[in-house]
């Protein structure tokens, strides 16, 4: 049997509701699901709204694999209590753990977790994926919580993480996915 190269499974972390990021946030989202799915990465996202939608979007139209993990416990739950979406997703994976749940469950199974802009759970999805020491990539200046990473990580004083700091979505992306491949797959 042959042994293929594993699939990247790059957890996205953002604002479901954008007004605190930057204007341009929508375009350069779907533009980082779209270069994700062009470098044969899985994207996971929180099945939510906002940026999360959008690189999931940018990766769907772009013949990428998308699956969402819901807080929710059934597809009733997700579209009626949550009113979260389905679009854009091959798959969506119905946790029932809540928001705070979910946001753990997403982090744990990416191979490395990607922030653009933020909010409160975008900031509890950063400190939770540091603890478990991901590999992180933050798009600098998208806004939001994403302007106090670097304050937290230096006031925490628990040394510098495995994160790529980049203002440039191309350049992060492509930064992100070398470090994945070496830490993680590559002998």
């Amino acid at each position: 049997m042959e042994t293929r190269p594993p699939q990247i499974k790059i957890a996205i972390s953002g604002a479901a509701v954008t007004t605190p990021c930057r204007e341009d946030v929508h375009q350069i989202a779907y533009d980082i699901g779209k270069k994700l799915a062009q470098n044969g990465c899985v994207v996971l996202t929180g099945a939510t709204t906002g940026v999360p939608l959008w690189v999931a979007k940018g990766a769907f139209e772009n013949n990428g694999f998308v699956i969402g993990i819901s807080p929710a416990r059934s597809y009733k739950e997700h579209t009626k209590l949550y009113k979260l979406p389905t679009d854009y997703h091959h798959v969506i994976l119905y946790s029932g753990e809540g928001y705070s749940g979910r946001n753990l469950l997403l982090i744990k199974m990416g191979d490395g977790v990607l922030f653009i802009c933020g909010r409160i759970g975008t900031l509890n999805e950063f400190t939770a994926a540091f603890e478990e020491e991901k590999p992180m990539a933050v798009l600098l200046n998208s806004g939001g919580t994403e302007s106090y990473f670097q304050d937290i990580i230096e006031k925490a004083k628990r040394g510098p993480g495995k994160i790529i700091w980049e203002e440039n979505s191309d350049l992060l992306v492509e930064k992100f996915i070398n470090q994945i491949k070496t830490d993680i797959y590559i002998d």
